[in-house]
């Protein structure tokens, strides 16, 4: 066997035994119990969050629509898209239809409403994801609660900012998308504004959620290169389950006889239940590797 082979085949060996620790610990951790509650938290502040942002986007968009550059409508969908692009089409479908319907009705009470209620849920979530990776990095909280609670609301509050900086970019792209389409004859560059960088962030948001999770909340900070592994198996299965689970809502799920008007938060609610199990399970495949390489 030649030492390239030989390698490969150990690094294969140590990410399955990585692998079969990281299920381990997370059964033995009450990993399904912690997800549960930062699924539930999520959905309690999805719409309150879709919905301030909506609201705030549709805002500045009026601006831009008195001066004829682009219309509600067009702010709404991209800001829907933004939110809900990277999800399965059977999952986001109902949730985007109850989103728009309240959309519809144009109260801009949403804008101070949904930023309370985001920020209340939304920390409960990730005070839940900074406590499982913590454990599955076997690292000590030193951090006061006071201090660990903060650091959940303004990891919430970054995240907002940074979706409406998203937002205010994909405004901005069709706008300038027309300007170099009038200036050059290559309709390949009006594609890449219209079409790839959208498709760019949409792809981006989550992989940099993922990231900052890693980064910012176990109890202490870890090297870029211990924490791409569980990213890379996070992006890697979150990508697996929700074809599968797509697949499974489109040709087998019951959920309109079982739950009726409810079908498509259930749809939801168990699709954020088991993304928020592959994050935690993504956080102790690190800590499992970590360990390995000790142990070697």
């Amino acid at each position: 066997m030649s030492v390239s082979a030989e390698r490969i085949a150990r690094w294969l060996w140590t990410v399955l035994r990585a692998t079969i620790e990281a299920v381990r610990r997370f059964d033995a951790k009450g990993g399904w119990v912690l997800s549960s509650h930062v699924a539930m938290s999520m959905m309690l502040a999805l719409f309150p969050f879709v919905l301030f942002v909506v609201a705030l986007a549709g805002f500045v968009s009026r601006e831009f629509a008195l001066a004829g550059f682009l219309s509600d409508q067009a702010a709404i969908d991209d800001v829907v898209e933004l939110v809900f692009g990277a999800w399965p089409d059977a999952i986001e479908a109902p949730i985007v239809t109850e989103v728009t319907a309240v959309i519809e009705a144009n109260n801009s009470r949403l804008m101070t409403v949904g930023g309370v209620l985001v920020l209340y849920f939304a920390s409960n979530g990730v005070d839940a994801v900074r406590e499982a990776m913590t454990r599955a990095y076997h690292d000590t909280e030193t951090r006061p609660y006071w201090r660990a609670r903060l650091l959940c609301v303004v990891f919430v509050l970054v995240g907002a900012v940074a979706l409406l900086g998203a937002v205010a970019f994909a405004l901005a792209v069709p706008i300038y998308s027309r300007l170099v389409s009038a200036a050059t004859p290559w309709p390949f560059l009006q594609w890449v504004f219209d079409e790839g960088i959208g498709q760019v962030i949409i792809l981006s948001m989550p992989v940099l959620a993922v990231l900052a999770a890693h980064v910012w909340l176990p109890g202490r900070r870890h090297r870029l290169r211990r924490i791409l592994p569980g990213v890379v198996l996070t992006v890697v299965l979150w990508m697996i389950v929700g074809w599968g689970f797509s697949f499974y809502v489109r040709s087998f799920g019951s959920y309109a006889a079982t739950y009726a008007g409810l079908a498509g938060a259930m749809a939801a609610l168990i699709f954020l239940y088991l993304i928020s199990a592959i994050l935690i399970l993504g956080a102790e495949f690190n800590g499992a590797l970590m360990d390995l390489a000790k142990d070697d």
